[in-house]
């Protein structure tokens, strides 16, 4: 219970002085997230998208592959990654193993296949008129589409606050194609698992505490949007 304790002031002291360590791992972090978040979104709204709104074979198979990759396990996607981006792989002479850039394009692959799930979801359940109300005033595919996606955006914000609590709270694709270099691909969740295992628990708690904060900001928000869907 000492020990225990002793951790949690030693966070509490850490994260009141702004500790320069901590507050650096937490902002390369969000860096990484938000980036792969945005690029998630950029992408995987269009295609949610053109998948809910157009007929086409293996229709349901496909939205059925988006739906279980939602639950990917991380550690399958770094494997995936490694062996792309290893010296031994495909790409190992663009040299991104062990950078930010792969950390990023492996929280891509884990939060496009929510977003684009949940904008399918999101689509589908709309009212059919606001569509149909649109073309008949004359509005082109574009114009349509923006008008749909627009009375959607509750709902499509949701998903992608989905799609940035997936990110942001992983380890594996972080620790595997990152390799928690200090400074440069620590992030919260990799400076946890390592500093904890060094013994310096009052680091990892610290860290712990702030990204339990940051979990709990985007389940507030996803259930804010959520409701404002409803």
């Amino acid at each position: 219970m000492e020990y225990l304790w002793g951790g949690i002031k030693g966070a509490a002291v850490l994260i009141i002085r702004l500790d320069a360590e901590v507050f650096r791992t937490v902002l390369l972090s969000l860096r990484i997230s938000l980036t792969a978040t945005l690029i998630a979104s950029l992408i995987g709204i269009p295609v949610g998208f053109l998948i809910s709104t157009h007929e086409f074979p293996f229709k349901r198979t496909i939205i059925t592959v988006f739906n279980t990759l939602m639950s990917l396990p991380t550690v399958v996607v770094g494997l995936f990654l490694y062996s792309l981006l290893s010296k031994q792989g495909p790409f190992g002479p663009l040299g991104l193993l062990f950078t930010p850039t792969a950390m990023v394009i492996g929280q891509f692959i884990l939060a496009t296949p929510i977003v684009v799930a949940l904008t399918i979801s999101a689509i589908q359940a709309m009212d059919p008129r606001a569509k149909i109300t649109a073309m008949t005033l004359g509005a082109g595919p574009l114009r349509t589409a923006l008008t749909v996606l627009s009375e959607a955006r509750f709902a499509l914000t949701a998903a992608v606050i989905a799609g940035f609590g997936r990110v942001i709270a992983e380890v594996g694709a972080a620790m595997m194609v990152g390799g928690n270099i200090k400074g440069y691909t620590r992030t919260m969740t990799t400076a946890i698992a390592l500093e904890t295992a060094k013994g310096e628990f009052a680091f990892g708690l610290a860290l712990g505490c702030i990204l339990l904060f940051v979990a709990f900001a985007v389940n507030i928000l996803f259930h804010y949007f959520q409701l404002k869907r409803g």
